[in-house]
């Protein structure tokens, strides 16, 4: 819907502003073509999927590049099935290894092998070319801090009200 026209009364957004409907769309718009551009430039320039990536970085999250299934979960927002599948087809690549933990039997650690640090390594210097690019470029220094000053608030209240309990490193 285009930013200056009217939200139909039996629109499930015409309980929003005006400006609110405005931002949500723009928020929609944005992140479901940047995940589209990144994905497309990760898997062209890497042979990686985004998703991949997602779970790689988090991965160098945690000190030695080990964490629990159930921590990797949280910490990228996916359900557990979700995580323990990709875990999987990242395993039968040998990006990540995963078992059972050592001090508890139920829970299963993933960690990122040597071939997987390698691989972030060697995709990132593009991704993140790309991000500038498309995310950065026009934008100025106090643009970018307000941005991330906006980005932080919401993310607390998604957190105070989602169901994903806080990720660990985020006290």
């Amino acid at each position: 819907m285009a930013p200056d026209r009217a939200v139909p009364p039996e629109s499930p957004f015409a309980l929003l502003t005006p400006e609110q409907v405005r931002a949500w769309y723009a928020w929609m718009k944005l992140q479901l073509r940047l995940r589209y551009e990144m994905n497309r430039q990760l898997r062209a320039d890497s042979g990686i999927s985004l998703s991949d990536y997602d779970v790689l970085v988090a991965l160098t999250s945690a000190p030695d590049g080990r964490m629990r299934m159930a921590a990797l979960a949280t910490r990228i927002g996916w359900e557990r099935s979700r995580t323990s599948h990709h875990v999987r087809t990242l395993a039968g690549r040998g990006l990540v290894t995963s078992g059972r933990a050592a001090d508890d039997g139920r829970a299963t650690d993933v960690a990122l092998t040597a071939t997987g640090r390698d691989t972030l390594r060697d995709a990132s210097p593009q991704h993140i070319a790309l991000v500038r690019r498309m995310f950065f470029e026009g934008l100025t220094p106090a643009a970018v801090a307000e941005l991330a000053r906006s980005l932080e608030t919401v993310y607390e209240k998604v957190i105070e009200h989602g169901t994903l309990p806080r990720p660990d490193d985020h006290p």
